[in-house]
């Protein structure tokens, strides 16, 4: 599933793009996750002003509302030009005046919502619930352990849960959780300030290390420009049962939480 890096990744290889264009038309594929929310043709004539980005969640501004586009378990997108006709698995075309945006989801479990303002019913229940982002300021240490303090479940499940922060998936929550030396079952309310501070730390400097990199491609994630991601070869953990910490040597161990794959050192991290 495309994490918080994918997203972003996906949102800058477009942003500067498609801005200021303005959309000739817009046509759907096969129904995705949840209706669009206005028909098609109501969008031809509105303008992109900008890409933003809230969570897992890319955000087109319009000059009359916003589009909320999620890439679900395996979405990507397209954006330019002379894009071949669309397939079985391309679900969103917005035809602009810079090029054509297209979204391709082999799963249909994408989205693609229009939204009169940010507080309009679903867009607000998507949104409303998600956590501080990780990359911005209001992402800070001490108010990080004090929400940590509040919840009862193992370390790594808070973390997916995206309601303390925001983005922090499967991949990227093992791979802090290795750099800040906790073990991903421990209890989020027993992790001390001190510990806490660490795992911040390894969150941001994780997600901006997979920023770099592209994000990661394990299946179908490229960017907008057709880019894959290399972060998944930089990894630590995840995806490594059984070979040796690249630390320590000891065995890379998986388990299952959450019906999700956790990687972890029994060595370097402790409970």
């Amino acid at each position: 599933m495309p994490e918080l890096p994918e997203v972003e990744v996906t949102r800058r290889s477009f942003a500067s793009r498609i801005a200021g264009a303005s959309v000739a038309s817009v046509s759907l594929g096969k129904p995705l996750r949840w209706p669009l929310g206005c028909h098609p043709a109501d969008l031809a004539g509105r303008q992109v002003l900008g890409v933003g980005r809230r969570g897992k969640y890319l955000i087109l501004e319009l000059d009359q509302g916003f589009l909320l586009l999620h890439l679900g378990m395996s979405g990507s997108l397209q954006f330019g030009e002379g894009l071949p006709p669309a397939g079985p698995h391309d679900h969103l075309n917005i035809v602009t005046s810079r090029g054509t945006l297209r979204l391709h989801d082999p799963r249909r479990f994408g989205a693609v919502i229009y939204a009169t303002s940010l507080q309009d019913g679903v867009v607000s229940k998507l949104l409303g619930g998600l956590g501080v982002e990780p990359l911005e300021a209001g992402f800070d240490p001490v108010s990080f352990h004090q929400a940590l303090k509040r919840r009862r479940s193992p370390i790594k499940q808070v973390l997916l849960a995206g309601d303390v922060v925001v983005g922090v998936g499967n991949i990227y929550a093992s791979e802090a959780l290795f750099a800040a030396g906790i073990r991903p079952t421990t209890r989020a309310d027993r992790i001390s300030l001190p510990r806490a501070r660490k795992l911040h730390a390894a969150i941001v400097a994780v997600l901006q290390r997979a920023l770099a990199l592209g994000g990661s491609t394990l299946r179908d994630f490229s960017s907008a420009e057709g880019q894959s991601g290399y972060f998944q070869l930089d990894a630590m953990v995840y995806g490594r049962v059984g070979q040796p910490c690249r630390v320590c040597g000891t065995a890379i161990r998986q388990i299952r939480q959450g019906q999700r794959s956790t990687y972890y050192c029994p060595s370097c991290q402790k409970p």
